[in-house]
């Protein structure tokens, strides 16, 4: 790969949304594996934090969207600690965005919507899967997914217990490999109604 571009204040431009969304595409255009997989790192109010991969299933100013079941402990955490980091990486790229923000839950629609997109088989597993929890094996998650499929043979509709969630960034850092390890790090932060653009030491 040869070596990556310098990134300019002048052609990263004052809105972080504009150039997120050029790098997912240029991520999705190379061919990365799952490019949209991030990394959703998330703590109890007393500090013990936890990661895991999720999938960004959606962007615009508002945020990034992603979904899950509701008792899952990364669910539990953020309504005890509506606060969460997300890390992409794109090795074949040299890049990475960290987002730092608050985060809400969608609305019922917004998760009815995206839902009915999921294939038939993701959305029965949303209904069987009581996500980390303890169970005696496959065999018992395999049964239920048989049995659910036969209750809604045709529209499964979405778990309750089962939707999205929207971070809200304060801030988005873009890095970009370079050579000698002088990477290139532009954050913007989030001051009031505006975003403030700032060049960081690699």
């Amino acid at each position: 790969m040869s070596a990556p571009a310098e990134l300019r204040e002048e052609e990263a431009g004052a809105d972080p949304f504009d150039l997120f969304r050029r790098w997912f595409d240029e991520a999705v255009l190379s061919g990365a594996p799952q490019p949209e997989a991030m990394t959703l790192a998330t703590a109890t109010p007393d500090g013990v934090a936890s990661a895991r991969i999720v999938l960004l299933r959606g962007f615009d100013e508002s945020g990034l969207q992603f979904f899950t079941n509701y008792n899952s402990p990364k669910a539990r955490e953020l309504d005890n600690n509506p606060r969460a980091a997300v890390v992409l990486h794109w090795s074949v790229l040299g890049r990475q965005i960290r987002v730092e923000g608050r985060v809400e839950r969608l609305s019922e629609a917004e998760s009815d919507a995206y839902f009915r997109t999921r294939p038939r088989g993701h959305q029965v597993s949303a209904w069987v899967s009581a996500q980390s929890d303890v169970i005696a094996g496959r065999e018992i998650l395999e049964s239920q997914a048989q049995e659910l499929a036969r209750r809604y043979p045709n529209e499964v509709p979405r778990p309750p217990f089962w939707g999205g969630y929207r971070v809200r960034p304060d801030s988005i850092e873009f890095w970009q490999s370079r050579e000698n390890r002088l990477h290139d790090r532009l954050r913007y932060r989030r001051v009031a109604a505006a975003w403030v653009r700032e060049r960081l030491a690699p």
